[in-house]
């Protein structure tokens, strides 16, 4: 048993300033809306001092950090991705793949399968993201055009048959031949569907919709805006995104790769319940600014990170963020201009709903797992629990 006492606990609709909470067995387990005296103090005591108590933060797209990206394709490197992110709080997270190799893919597979058991200190893996290859190459951004491809059902279903229970969400662009049908042998097998790297245009994307397709993937990177085709004017992706109410939208609010007025209109038109925070983090989070690899040491790209983001060597587009999710929550904040529980709520609940995992993780209430965050009025973490177990501390 751990009682957890003295922090304001961010709930759904409101802060609870001097509450309490009792963990057990991996649970929350009770909840009191103020301080304890010692006699009601159960088992380990934490004093948060005023510290915010929140959700675990979900990141749902992610590639990599503290030196590792998922495509090097070690247990070691899983880990490392994993132990590197929970410093910032992040409690779950979905390891986020590149267009690669057929074979790269199959091989990462079996080692995140592998990689399961042995994550006993870091963020919990909740399923992979396959980032392509489906994507539209002309919106490939930093993704390696030698691997793009349609989607076929010679690759793709096999691929679902045999590790479908390990996937748990997969980005393509729905314009592509065969990406409909595609999206409905994705969605057969529970799989979140996603769409990105896209030209679609507004009647491309309502049957994507009708498809299965409900999220866009990094809104405003690597997908088209308002086209004109023989003069007549075509709302894009972006604007199609930001229109139906069937499509969440997931941001990259590094402050960089959405500025300002992106994130204000962003929150005004999709309101609180339809976007997630993601870090969109490759292997240089958590790192000193510098020379770095997108992808596999094997294959991937070189970048250079500088001003807080990754660039391709040219500074044509931008290679991924180097955000961790603690940044996330304090751009929403100081350049969005929300308020805490909305921030925190974009990180956690909204992940967590769009995964079918809001009845166990993203939001504090009596018997939900114990992925907690202890964090100062900067968002700056000091603690970090996965299922009740201290897995982070600060100095």
């Amino acid at each position: 048993m751990l009682t957890i006492t003295n922090a304001n606990i961010i709930t759904s609709d409101r802060i609870i300033e001097n509450g309490t909470i009792w963990i057990a067995d991996g649970k929350i387990v009770d909840i009191a809306e103020r301080l304890v005296s010692e006699d009601e103090i159960i088992g380990d005591w934490l004093d948060a001092k005023g510290l915010f108590l929140s959700p675990g933060f979900i990141d749902i797209h992610v590639h990599g950090g503290g030196g590792a990206d998922f495509m090097d394709n070690t247990i070691d490197a899983f880990l490392r991705v994993a132990q590197t992110h929970v410093r910032y709080g992040t409690t779950a997270m979905l390891p986020t793949t590149l267009t690669s190799e057929p074979e790269e893919l199959m091989a990462l597979f079996d080692t995140y399968a592998r990689a399961l058991s042995h994550n006993k200190r870091g963020s919990r893996f909740l399923g992979l993201h396959l980032e392509g290859p489906y994507f539209a190459m002309n919106q490939r951004g930093a993704q390696d055009p030698r691997y793009i491809r349609n989607p076929t059902p010679e690759e793709y279903i096999p691929i679902l048959e045999r590790y479908g229970h390990l996937i748990a969400r997969w980005s393509a662009a729905p314009e592509l031949p065969g990406a409909l049908e595609f999206g409905l042998k994705v969605r057969g097998h529970g799989i979140l569907l996603a769409l990105a790297h896209t030209d679609a245009i507004y009647e491309e994307i309502l049957p994507a919709v009708d498809h299965g397709y409900r999220l866009a993937t990094h809104l405003y990177s690597g997908m088209s805006g308002m086209t004109r085709r023989n003069a007549y004017r075509y709302a894009g992706t972006i604007e199609s995104c930001l229109l139906l109410d069937a499509i969440d939208v997931e941001i990259i609010a590094d402050g960089v790769h959405l500025p300002e007025p992106f994130l204000k209109l962003i929150h005004k038109i999709k309101g609180k319940d339809k976007i997630i925070l993601i870090t969109d983090a490759m292997r240089a989070a958590g790192m000193p600014e510098g020379k770095s690899i997108l992808g596999s040491l094997k294959s991937g790209i070189e970048v250079i990170v500088e001003d807080g983001v990754a660039k391709l060597p040219d500074c044509s587009s931008f290679a991924g963020s180097v955000a961790t999710a603690d940044r996330l929550i304090r751009t929403m904040i100081n350049m969005a201009g929300t308020d805490l529980i909305t921030a925190v709520q974009m990180m956690t609940l909204n992940p967590a709903k769009l995964l079918g995992c809001a009845d166990r993780i993203g939001s504090i209430g009596i018997g939900k797992d114990a992925d907690i965050v202890l964090f100062d009025d900067n968002v700056n973490v000091h603690f970090t629990f996965i299922s009740g177990e201290l897995c982070y501390q600060s100095n």
